[in-house]
């Protein structure tokens, strides 16, 4: 049987090295993500077993109330409403009514999708969304959006209507002090609107993923390494 020979090269030795290194250390971080992010879809559903909390018209940190359900009381201002388009429910094509509520009497709102309205036949017209006049409660969770979206075309934001939904993008164009929270709506109204929310995506199937890839190429790494430096042994003539 022969023998075999390992003979290792510096640089190779090093990069090497360096690429296991780095790839273990990126799944590391995917599994850790993805450990997060599990305790966070914990915590989401301890919330509704959890007390409402108050949500005060001063200024709030996003951390501080996100992913729990809070209540609220204030008048929409349809104005600034916006609809997100291309939201299917039930095999059907429609839009998500995000509006501003003004908090009691203060100057800070906070943005409300209030839920999911069935599109017209025309692409040109809008459904009619009906909303309250008074003052109202609002009850849901409160959600901070993804920052993160792929979008196809240039055209994202059309007048009301956006493909997607950022706080930022809101903030750029609307003229008002929000709140850097979005409530999903709850509790029902006399408005037609559908509340239908299923659990958040939270991508923890993305990351667990993402760490069997960066495993995978760490040993792909070491493989190539160790078969580029093992040589059969030469064996001398008697």
């Amino acid at each position: 049987m022969p023998s075999l020979l390992f003979k290792p090269a510096l640089w190779p030795t090093l990069a090497a090295a360096a690429g296991i290194v780095l790839t273990v250390a990126l799944g590391n971080w995917q599994l850790n993500r993805a450990s997060e992010k599990t305790a966070l879809a914990e915590r989401i559903k301890a919330a509704n077993r959890d007390a409402l909390i108050a949500l005060p018209a001063e200024e709030i940190k996003a951390e501080d109330i996100a992913w729990r359900r809070v209540e609220v009381h204030g008048r929409f201002e349809p104005k600034y409403a916006v609809l997100i388009d291309n939201r299917v429910l039930h095999g059907i094509v429609g839009y998500h009514v995000v509006m501003p509520l003004r908090i009691g009497d203060g100057e800070r709102y906070v943005l409300v999708d209030r839920g999911w309205v069935a599109g017209t036949n025309s692409r040109s017209t809008l459904p009619h969304i009906a909303t309250p006049s008074g003052t109202v409660t609002i009850v849901g969770l409160a959600t901070v959006p993804s920052k993160r979206y792929l979008e196809l075309s240039t055209k994202v934001a059309e007048g009301n209507v956006w493909q997607n939904f950022t706080l930022e993008r809101y903030r750029a164009v609307v003229p008002i002090t929000i709140q850097p929270v979005v409530i999903e709506q709850e509790n029902a109204l006399d408005d037609g609107l559908i509340r239908e929310w299923g659990a958040p995506d939270l991508g923890i199937e993305m990351h667990y993923g993402y760490a069997f890839q960066w495993f995978t190429m760490a040993a792909a790494i070491l493989i190539f390494y160790l078969v580029t430096h093992v040589r059969k042994r030469t064996q001398r003539p008697d």
